[in-house]
């Protein structure tokens, strides 16, 4: 790969995109490549403080996320970004500006049931949700729009998490984004 990339791993809340991310960097760097892995919990309590969750604040936290994706890949960098990003048309805005800009950008479904995702609840939200202490949960009483053709879907329920980063790899070395060799 010449350039970096952005791989925007995007899905409900707990479907496991931190961590097959997390798994995918460590791999990456082992190899020696430049990875930069954009947690969502992150950028909003540093990059969008004060943005709340209409779905005008979750936009504009895609985009900003987005913007600062683009820009690290367009200096080289891997850019792992596992974020929900629930609107279709917020990531389409992404993926235009990357388009624009000449910066690769891959999207990658981490398809996982919603109640593989309660299960899981890494962060309590559906445990919240369910005894009505939280409103507004993507996929659940908020809107999760399903990407309609990603660039790689992946089913995360009966696989591992080596087992679903091993699968945005080999998309990666097959769509040509990583070469073959460590740089």
């Amino acid at each position: 790969m010449s350039g970096g990339a952005t791989v925007w791993l995007t899905g409900l809340p707990s479907a496991g995109k931190t961590t097959i991310a997390t798994a995918l960097a460590g791999t990456l760097r082992a190899e020696g490549r430049r990875v930069e892995v954009l947690d969502g919990d992150e950028i909003r309590e540093f990059l969008s403080a004060g943005l709340g969750f209409s779905r005008e604040d979750r936009h504009t936290n895609v985009q900003r996320i987005g913007f600062v994706a683009e820009l690290l890949a367009s200096h080289g960098v891997l850019v792992l970004v596992p974020v929900i990003a629930p609107y279709a048309d917020s990531r389409e805005a992404v993926r235009k500006r990357h388009e624009a800009r000449g910066t690769a950008y891959v999207e990658v479904h981490v398809a996982t049931p919603v109640d593989v995702c309660s299960v899981r609840d890494v962060k309590g939200l559906y445990a919240k949700q369910a005894a009505g202490e939280l409103t507004g949960l993507t996929g659940v009483d908020d809107p999760y729009e399903a990407p309609a053709r990603p660039d790689l879907r992946i089913e995360t329920e009966g696989s591992t998490v080596e087992q679903s980063a091993a699968a945005v790899y080999a998309y990666l070395g097959a769509s040509g984004r990583i070469a073959s060799e460590k740089r």
